[in-house]
């Protein structure tokens, strides 16, 4: 699966998404498809979808197989068919379509760039055959810098992604590792979107507990790599790459007083890897509300940032956009808010997914 060195769109023999526009919008229920204002006033005619997904999986032909015992549940189901019917049902215009856990996470560099391609090579295919409804975060190999920078050129240059889906963790290894320094560049360069998506990392996987690692340790993980970032001073020293963390953050907005007491323990080293302070660096970040659309986390969250710096996400298909969008209304933000929530804030960071 390659494209040519001209730059076309590759031919993807294994994809098989649904081509063209879906169904008739007539028959949708209109509190999925109108915006935030018009919901809170309880209108009822329907409206054309608007919304932008920007926390929302794809699974390639043959990837469960490919990471066979990395990803619990190996019943996963996903197909470009069932993304596209709950798009319809809620409203949603564009996703920007990312590899699910765990990525292409492996010490295997040939099976890692396998990966990448595949993951990135079937999502531009998607958005080829599916105008306007899907774009994608390009896959990247983190741990083969070689193979990583190949592949952002590939990705971001050829198959035009709209930006990259990363993991929060890369075995023993967390985003502000110094390791990664060479990749940063690139993406500082490029000014490049990141999308960050957690996972039970190497540390917690086999923790002796009836709860599931995905219950408490994708939140933590999630906050393990923002301060990674911030307090190497990595977020800092890459200020042209836009962050985007998942499920309001994790649980770093609940352990704030104690992110702020570790910049006042550093003394001289937070003023060199954070000059303009570490509220600075986590009010520059945007942060989707998939699974963190509840009344707790939204609060927390907003107690740090501004709506300017929150998108909508459903984790589809792990959740499905009436969670999402239930979620948000019931917050109770205010219409210009919940409108740039659902769209405006994804337009800033990503133009090209205007429809």
């Amino acid at each position: 699966m390659s494209a040519s060195a001209s730059g076309a769109r590759p031919a993807c023999a294994r994809c098989a998404p649904r081509r063209g526009f879906l169904g008739a919008l007539g028959a949708l229920g209109a509190a999925a498809l109108l915006p935030g204002e018009l919901l809170a006033q309880g209108a009822k005619k329907p409206g054309k979808p608007y919304r932008i997904d920007v926390h929302h999986h794809l699974m390639y032909p043959g990837y469960l197989e490919e990471v066979s015992g990395r990803r619990a549940g190996s019943t996963f189901k996903w197909s470009p068919e069932m993304s596209l019917e709950d798009m319809d049902k809620s409203g949603i215009a564009v996703s920007v379509l990312s590899l699910i856990q765990p990525s292409a996470v492996t010490a295997d560099l040939e099976k890692g760039r396998r990966i990448a391609r595949l993951s990135n090579e079937y999502g531009a295919q998607l958005a080829h055959d599916n105008k306007g409804r899907f774009a994608s975060f390009a896959t990247l190999p983190l741990l083969d810098t070689d193979g990583a920078l190949k592949e952002i050129a590939y990705a971001l240059d050829t198959l035009k992604a709209d930006g990259v889906g990363l993991m929060t963790s890369y075995q023993d290894k967390y985003l502000g590792d110094t390791a990664f320094a060479p990749v940063w560049e690139e993406l500082n360069r490029r000014k490049a979107v990141i999308y960050t998506h957690p996972l039970s990392p190497d540390c917690c996987r086999n923790i002796k507990s009836e709860v599931p690692p995905a219950v408490v340790e994708y939140a933590t993980d999630t906050t393990r790599t923002i301060a990674s970032l911030v307090f190497s001073g990595t977020a800092a020293r890459y200020p042209g790459i836009r962050w985007i963390f998942s499920h309001s953050g994790g649980t770093m907005p609940f352990l704030l007083s104690r992110f702020t007491r570790h910049e006042t323990d550093l003394k001289e080293k937070a003023a060199e890897r954070m000059p303009k302070g570490l509220m600075y660096e986590l009010r520059k970040f945007y942060y989707d509300t998939a699974q963190g659309n509840h009344a707790g986390a939204l609060a927390a969250l907003m107690k740090i940032v501004t709506p300017s710096q929150v998108l909508f996400g459903t984790d589809f298909p792990f959740r499905d956009g009436a969670e999402e969008i239930g979620g948000l209304t019931a917050f109770r933000f205010k219409p210009k808010d919940l409108r740039a929530i659902e769209r405006e804030n994804a337009l800033k960071l990503m133009p090209t997914l205007k429809t």
